[in-house]
C-alpha cells in the first residue's frame, strides 16, 4: 500500500494525554476498540498535504514552533461527524490561539473537508459508535490541556516523519 498524503498534528501533552486514554480505555472495557490508527498520540489534525510537500512542511513545522507558544486548549464537548463513524472530542475556540497557528501556515494544503480542530477518540462503525457514545457521555468531563509540539505523519501506512516541540 502506497503513502497516499501528509497530516500536520498538534499534539497534547502528557496529562491530556492520560486523561484522553483514560476515556478510551472506558470503552474498550465495555468492548468498544475502533479502527482508529493505533500508536500515535492524541492529537488535533492542523492540516493536510500532498506527498511531496513533506520538506517544506518539516521546515514550517519548525518556523510554527519557534513562533507560537505551547498553545492552551479547553476540550469542551465531544461530537461525532456526519455518517456517525467518528466519535471525538474537541476544544471551545476562545481563545483562538489554535486557529492563529492554523492560519500561519502558509504550505499549500491538500484537504478534502471544511477544518474542523477535534480529538479523535474512537473510528468504527456508525451503530458501534452509536452504541459507544453513552459510555463516553458518562465519562467526559471538560478540561484544559496544551498542545506542546507539532508531529508530521504520512499515511497509509503510518510513518512518523518529524516532530518539533513550542519552544516559547
Amino acid at each position: 500500500m502506497a503513502e497516499e498524503f501528509l497530516t500536520l498534528m498538534a499534539d497534547l501533552d502528557d496529562e491530556s494525554q492520560r486523561i484522553l486514554s483514560g476515556w478510551y480505555e472506558k470503552l474498550q472495557v465495555k468492548g468498544f476498540n475502533g479502527v482508529q490508527t493505533p500508536g500515535l498520540p492524541f492529537h488535533i489534525s492542523l492540516a493536510c498535504f500532498s506527498l511531496d510537500k513533506e520538506q517544506e512542511v518539516i521546515e514550517e513545522m519548525n518556523e510554527l514552533t519557534d513562533q507560537f507558544p505551547e498553545i492552551p486548549v479547553h476540550m469542551s464537548h465531544i461530537g461525532m461527524f456526519a455518517g456517525g463513524r467518528v466519535l471525538f472530542a474537541a476544544p471551545d475556540m476562545n481563545p483562538s490561539d489554535l486557529l492563529q497557528v492554523r492560519k500561519a501556515i502558509k504550505t499549500e494544503t491538500s484537504e478534502n473537508y471544511p477544518w474542523t480542530p477535534h480529538c479523535t477518540i474512537m473510528i468504527d462503525d456508525a451503530s458501534t459508535v452509536q452504541k459507544a457514545l453513552p459510555i463516553l457521555l458518562e465519562n467526559f468531563n471538560p478540561f484544559v490541556g496544551k498542545i506542546t509540539r507539532l508531529h508530521l505523519c504520512a499515511f497509509w501506512p503510518t510513518r512518523e516523519i518529524a516532530t518539533a516541540s513550542f519552544k516559547r
